[in-house]
């Protein structure tokens, strides 16, 4: 059984993600901060991800003091509590066909979490996508929320946002035993 280890290029790798309302949705992007995967017998078997919360962007928002306000308020307690928590990880647990197993935790808060992902190897080059759908209620995140506030009208926020992750890792060499 061979067993590869593959660290994320972080550089070529990118989450994007869409967060919806009643009156429509917003997107942005996140930066990974680190990462490793790991396949036996070239298919993928666990691995772990940092997501960098800090570095939340907002793509749709052209007008600099309406994205700034945003950005602030994505990392304020009613969403990503990015000063107490700058970091978000997905450890995968267990892979089975294209299913991915995993728990996933932001805010300190940890869920299970499962979701079908592409995984292609090229020599020593690894490249991966995969869609995940977070329920942000189960991480503390509220505000808004039709499970939480009623009579929100046209306020309400929808409870899943969508995370578009692109990955791109490169092999990395054990070292011999002697």
């Amino acid at each position: 059984m061979e067993t590869q280890k593959f660290e994320i290029a972080t550089g070529q790798s990118h989450i994007d993600w869409i967060g919806r309302k009643v009156t429509g949705a917003h997107n942005g992007t996140i930066n990974i901060k680190s990462g490793t995967l790991v396949l036996t017998n070239s298919r993928l078997t666990g691995g772990s991800i940092t997501i960098d919360t800090a570095s939340i962007k907002i793509l749709d928002v052209t007008d600099p003091g309406t994205n700034a306000q945003f950005a602030g308020h994505l990392a304020s307690d009613d969403f990503f509590a990015i000063e107490k928590y700058p970091e978000a990880i997905l450890d995968i647990t267990s892979v089975t066909g294209d299913r991915v197993e995993g728990d996933l935790t932001i805010k300190g808060i940890m869920h299970p979490i499962a979701f079908d992902a592409t995984v292609n190897l090229n020599s020593d080059i690894l490249q991966a996508s995969a869609k995940l759908v977070i329920d942000r209620t189960k991480y503390g995140m509220r505000f808004r929320s039709g499970n939480f506030f009623k009579n929100l009208g046209e306020t309400l926020i929808y409870n899943d946002f969508d995370l578009y992750v692109s990955l791109t890792a490169k092999a990395v060499e054990e070292p011999a035993l002697a």
